[in-house]
């Protein structure tokens, strides 16, 4: 598939973070609309948080959504660093609540041990997802896709069958104090019906941009290209 990708750049914050909340919103409601239900995986991170705080109260059919993680930090949920925590800060907040949610955290010792165990729980969400929400590092990562992270190179093989992989992004400056990860593999994000790539600035809008010459293992956020007129990246670079 060619790169024919939508590409939007927004002249603020808000007008981006508007339109992202109304393409999720209508996505939400066509789903439900043609199959009596949605499924929607997000990312964390400060550029999709205003979006969930906008959706968060909008009125929409959530109970008839299933709503999951594209990533997290191993974890538990209610200790800070966890995506689950971070929707339970934002989107659960308001009429959001309502949605099925489905966490990746397991009681394993370690995202590694857990894989199936992720895997299985995953199982309970509609599939091929309507929606995933991306975001990106400065890095080019994307999801926990991070450049030089045991476990990448599986996580971006478009025909790997499994749908989450343990990432260990130890070495990675961007990854923090967590490294240890669980993320949703390449063939997963890819089958989605919509995905969402959220890149504020003008630094991230020319990380992106650059990733298009770069390899996909130095540059991962790349990799996404290959969804075509699936992807849609905003941008308030301008």
């Amino acid at each position: 598939m060619t790169d024919e990708f939508q590409y939007q750049s927004y002249a603020s914050r808000g007008a981006m973070v508007k339109s992202a909340a109304k393409t999720i919103a209508d996505a939400i409601k066509f789903a439900v609309s043609n199959k009596g239900h949605a499924s929607l995986m997000l990312s964390g991170g400060s550029s999709p948080r205003p979006v969930y705080e906008a959706l968060s109260g909008m009125d929409l059919p959530w109970d008839k959504v299933t709503i999951g993680l594209v990533d997290d930090r191993w974890i538990n949920r209610g200790l800070p660093g966890s995506n689950e925590t971070f929707l339970d800060e934002t989107l659960f907040k308001g009429a959001a609540s309502k949605a099925k949610f489905i966490g990746l955290k397991t009681d394993d010792a370690n995202p590694a041990e857990g894989e199936k165990a992720s895997a299985a729980k995953l199982k309970s969400i509609p599939q091929p997802f309507d929606v995933c929400v991306m975001g990106m590092g400065l890095d080019g990562h994307t999801a926990s896709w991070f450049p030089s992270s045991e476990g990448l190179k599986s996580a971006l093989d478009i025909h790997n069958p499994e749908t989450v992989i343990a990432i260990d992004a130890k070495g990675c400056p961007v990854a923090g104090d967590h490294p240890e990860r669980i993320t949703l593999t390449l063939s997963a994000v890819m089958a989605a019906q919509h995905i969402i790539l959220m890149i504020p600035g003008a630094d991230k809008a020319s990380v992106f941009k650059q990733s298009a010459t770069k390899s996909v293992y130095d540059t991962p956020v790349k990799a996404l290209r290959a969804a075509g007129a699936r992807l849609t990246v905003m941008t308030d670079e301008a």
